[in-house]
């Protein structure tokens, strides 16, 4: 039999190797990066985090200009030409919220530090998770966590990304743009037959370990089984990652649809690629859940503000005030690159990008130390959300409730996330 042709796609009847019917779900992974024939295209996420809040004074539409009528502060000025097609959510929070300087560490989990007796860092699953765990196998990559190339990751440890596992664990992500691009588009440089000996050697390794812990298992006490119980939920998890691995082994990377970035971009420059980036991996269907924590103190640097992010981030009126509000309008002119990428990106089916995906700008505090009313933009169609307000929400309402009304109109399954009461019927289109 063809070794490029993928087991799933077969079923076993009477003795026979019968084809599954082209289902649209194998069509776009087998043809990854090329056109799509009659094919419903499917929906995709982006969350982006800058961590360290906005200037709250003039990135926030007036409480008093509810709905579609309201004045552009100046802040979102740069997206004036898109206006009718971003809401900004305000009202919201974190009943659990791990604190200013922990930036945005809990912002797509809603998780309650304390949650667990005796531990004072606690975590749950993240928001690109939980759809990545629905829809991750459709793609090569399940989800591309990405991260700002910056010694100010929001509050987060170097290399960690805004997503978290089932477990609560810390993913790491990809913070330099030509790593992204070669982890996405470049050839394999070990032979099909080399890998194919690695995923054999590394599976029967992990025979071998849980074998062993298996026979550890017994006579241990209650904590101690569960301690072996989360060993047991890694072993599961790089025996999935094995699988996935093998499943797509014969299967040749999308074509890039951009030209490789150049080495040492920083700040405006790296976000500006990053966005590139984001919308090629979506437009060859590598992945449908993306996550950036933004960088800021190389993005500060860029754009001439002269403070660290820090100092920025408790600003008073005078040059520290004026330095976060550039940083505001140089995000929001990405954003609104971003933007236009999406719009002009074409689907198969005859919809955009932006038709299909749900972009997520914002973070877990709104500025200095201030958890309530936490930036919140949502753009992009791919939730069926209501786009074009200044939707106002009573205070103190948890964003976890933002989650799960965008989960939702996804079409992701899901009754609750994080802290989250129920849905938002007002931010449903």
């Amino acid at each position: 039999m063809n070794a490029k042709i993928n087991r799933r796609n077969f079923l076993r009847g009477s003795g026979a190797l019968i084809a599954l019917p082209g289902l649209a779900s194998m069509n776009y992974k087998a043809n990854a990066g090329t056109k799509r024939k009659s094919t419903r295209a499917p929906k995709r996420a982006i969350f982006i985090s800058m961590g360290f809040g906005v200037t709250q004074e003039t990135w926030f539409p007036d409480l008093t200009q509810k709905g579609s009528n309201y004045t552009l502060p100046l802040g979102l000025k740069p997206l004036a030409k898109h206006k009718s097609d971003f809401t900004v959510v305000q009202g919201c929070r974190h009943e659990h919220h791990f604190g200013a300087h922990n930036g945005s560490t809990n912002w797509l989990t809603g998780a309650n530090r304390y949650a667990i007796p005796g531990q004072n860092m606690s975590n749950s699953i993240s928001l690109d998770q939980v759809i990545t765990h629905q829809v991750g196998h459709h793609t090569r990559f399940s989800s591309l966590p990405l991260v700002g190339d910056d010694d100010f990751n929001g509050g987060h440890g170097p290399g960690l990304s805004l997503s978290w596992d089932q477990k609560g664990k810390p993913i790491g992500g990809i913070k330099d743009p030509v790593q992204v691009f070669h982890k996405l588009f470049s050839a394999d440089d070990m032979p099909l037959e080399q890998r194919q000996v690695a995923i054999a050697e590394n599976r029967s390794v992990l025979d071998t370990v849980f074998k062993d812990a298996k026979r550890v298992q017994r006579g241990l006490s209650i904590d101690d089984n569960e301690k072996l119980d989360e060993y047991f939920q890694g072993i599961r998890d790089i025996e999935i990652r094995l699988k996935k691995d093998e499943d797509w082994l014969t299967v040749p990377k999308a074509k890039a649809p951009l030209i490789e970035p150049q080495f040492g971009l920083k700040g405006k420059d790296e976000i500006e690629m990053i966005y590139k980036l984001m919308t090629a991996a979506l437009q060859t269907d590598s992945t449908r859940a993306i996550t950036y924590q933004l960088p800021v103190g190389t993005l500060l640097q860029s754009i001439d503000a002269g403070f660290s992010p820090h100092t920025v981030s408790h600003y008073a009126p005078g040059p520290r005030m004026e330095a976060s509000q550039k940083r505001d309008k140089a995000n929001t002119q990405l954003l609104a690159g971003l933007i236009d990428q999406l719009k002009r990106t074409k689907e198969a089916d005859g919809t955009s990008l932006f038709d299909n995906t749900t972009v997520v700008f914002g973070g877990g505090i709104r500025s200095i130390h201030y958890i309530e009313n936490v930036p919140t933009l949502i753009t992009g169609r791919g939730s069926n959300l209501k786009l074009g307000h200044n939707l106002v929400l009573p205070e103190h309402t948890p964003l976890c409730n933002v989650w799960l009304t965008l989960l939702q109109g996804m079409g992701i399954k899901a009754d609750s996330h994080g802290d989250s009461t129920g849905i938002i019927k007002e931010l449903q289109a």
